[in-house]
């Protein structure tokens, strides 16, 4: 026999044994397992405002983020749903470069798709299907109005809201609303009406 059969018949010997061993050795379901690893199994979690014994058990700790930090992802917009802030948005904040027109195109489509058409139509032009359901109609996003609108003050009214139109700020992504605001621009780039 060569040498890798002589391993392998030691393996499966081992196994056997093992396998033998642990028929043997009656199970007792009332008593506990060993503990290899005790840290996984008592976790050291903490209360906010509670001593942290693993610092210093007589002082208490402030383990609150502190003031003006700002989690990851999530920078602060400081604007109100008023007209006022809709005005200074709209000279404040302008439409970021877009790095990929073809993604931003198709980003902003699916966007607008999704959370727009509904009520402004799939052109733009306030005629989308709850429209013939009784909801008020939409002004047209291609009228002079709307287009003389700046970005910042669109983006204001998509994330706040104006008037009948709720605001989307809290389902619609910071990024993905400047993304409509473009594919809206695109719309009345491409629209019919003055």
């Amino acid at each position: 026999m060569s040498r890798l059969g002589w391993l392998n018949l030691l393996l499966v010997v081992v196994l056997l044994a093992l396998v033998g061993a642990h028929a043997a050795i009656p199970s007792d379901p009332t008593r506990r397992n060993l503990q290899f690893f005790p840290n996984m199994v008592d976790s050291l979690a903490h209360e906010a405002q509670a001593p942290v014994p693993a610092l210093d058990p007589d002082r208490e700790f402030d383990l609150r983020p502190p003031e003006g930090a700002v989690a990851r992802g999530y920078l602060p917009l400081r604007y109100e749903a008023t007209p006022e802030d809709a005005v200074r948005a709209g000279r404040d904040l302008a439409l970021p470069d877009s790095n990929d027109e073809a993604g931003s195109a198709e980003r902003g489509a699916f966007v607008y798709a999704t959370f727009c058409t509904t009520c402004h139509g799939p052109g733009g032009e306030g005629d989308g299907p709850v429209t013939r359901k009784g909801v008020p109609p939409p002004p047209s996003l291609l009228l002079p109005h709307a287009r003389d609108l700046p970005d910042g003050q669109v983006y204001h009214i998509i994330t706040f809201g104006q008037g009948n139109m709720a605001g989307y700020g809290p389902q619609v992504g910071r990024a993905d609303r400047w993304e409509a605001v473009r594919y809206i621009r695109g719309l009345q780039e491409a629209g019919s009406q003055p």
